[in-house]
């Protein structure tokens, strides 16, 4: 296993780490991600372990805290072996505290996280979301102190805009909080959009992203194809609305590349998908999911070996898009590119 720094901080995370949204079972969403049991769960930590994946990904409102409940007890009587990281933010319920990064809030999911996960110590927390109505310095204040107390180590957040994850730097920086130390982002072939601002910002503020739902929701795991309908086993039926659009030419285009590459290189499409993304500027860690063993082992073979230079220039060229406005001139005009040359040709922070 590849480990590298998180950010500019100086824990140490692999380069895979494993999703729990698979842990628990309950919803309407996390149902139809999957209902792995605490005896299920412990199989796949053990061959985690053994591959050397220590991270462990999870969030209060994943299956209404029943993954966290599953992942803690997968880890049982490990708790030194492995990394934890979990998510707050997002309404656990109707009420008017059940939502958001207040102080309370705050204080109270840490909390109710550590009795679930039965530990002491989480060590990533991040924001699950950005909440608007909160003061920033009342959520990095609160982030602070939970640290000093020793029950958050790093923190970060998930799912920023630029100005929001700046203006919370700006404010630890002001006041001698805690700085954030990853971006939990979503990032992939078909969804390339954090390369535009929160690429050039991850590495300017030593923030690493922790990617998640690298294979695009689903849509690259070699089974959807052009001309063919969706596979009637697929979860995007249930789950497509609540994740990242795709628009069905780019992911064509994407995957008849993937389909040459996996017929040159021996691998399979969501290995290829996987070593391209760990190669990119920023990334500290690529968050894999599994339902069972077999799942879990493939995508663990995205690591050991590399695509080729000519491999990974074939896949930007499918997978690129114009980007938006400010961004293009820089793209596509000499004056501004001399000015800001592209990261995604270099080294940036996360990479090894």
């Amino acid at each position: 296993m590849e480990y590298r720094r998180l950010g500019a901080s100086g824990l140490m995370v692999p380069a895979l780490s494993f999703g729990a949204g698979t842990f628990g079972g309950r919803g309407e969403l996390f149902g139809a991600w999957g209902d792995t049991d605490a005896e299920q769960a412990r199989r796949l930590v053990d061959i985690c372990l053994e591959a050397g994946v220590t991270m462990f990904d999870t969030a209060d409102v994943y299956s209404a805290g029943a993954s966290e409940e599953v992942l803690g007890a997968a880890i049982k009587g490990r708790r030194d072996e492995v990394i934890i990281s979990t998510k707050a933010g997002l309404p656990m319920g109707d009420g008017p505290g059940d939502a958001g990064t207040s102080r309370s809030r705050l204080i109270r999911s840490v909390e109710d996280a550590l009795r679930r996960l039965g530990t002491d110590y989480i060590d990533l927390f991040q924001l699950h979301a950005f909440d608007a109505g909160t003061p920033i310095e009342e959520v990095m204040s609160t982030l602070d102190d939970l640290v000093r107390a020793g029950k958050i180590r790093y923190t970060g957040v998930s799912n920023f805009s630029g100005w929001q994850l700046m203006k919370s730097q700006a404010t630890a920086d002001r006041y001698g909080y805690q700085r954030y130390a990853a971006h939990q982002v979503y990032y992939s072939l078909v969804g390339r959009d954090y390369e535009w601002e929160l690429m050039p910002l991850a590495a300017d503020q030593g923030v690493g992203a922790v990617v998640w739902s690298p294979l695009g929701w689903g849509r690259l795991t070699g089974k959807i194809r052009r001309g063919q309908p969706l596979p009637e086993q697929s979860r995007l039926h249930a789950t497509a609305d609540y994740g990242p659009p795709v628009e069905d030419e780019l992911l064509y285009r994407v995957v008849d590349t993937l389909d040459e590459l996996a017929e040159d290189t021996g691998r399979t499409i969501p290995q290829i998908a996987l070593n391209w993304l760990l190669r990119r500027p920023t990334v500290s860690s690529v968050i894999i999911g599994a339902r069972n063993e077999e799942q879990l082992r493939q995508n663990l073979g995205a690591l050991g070996w590399a695509l080729t230079a000519e491999q990974v220039a074939r896949l930007d060229a499918a997978s690129g898009r114009t980007a938006p406005y400010p961004y293009y001139p820089y793209e596509r005009q000499e004056g501004f590119a001399r000015l800001n040359p592209p990261m995604t040709g270099g080294v940036g922070v996360g990479e090894a």
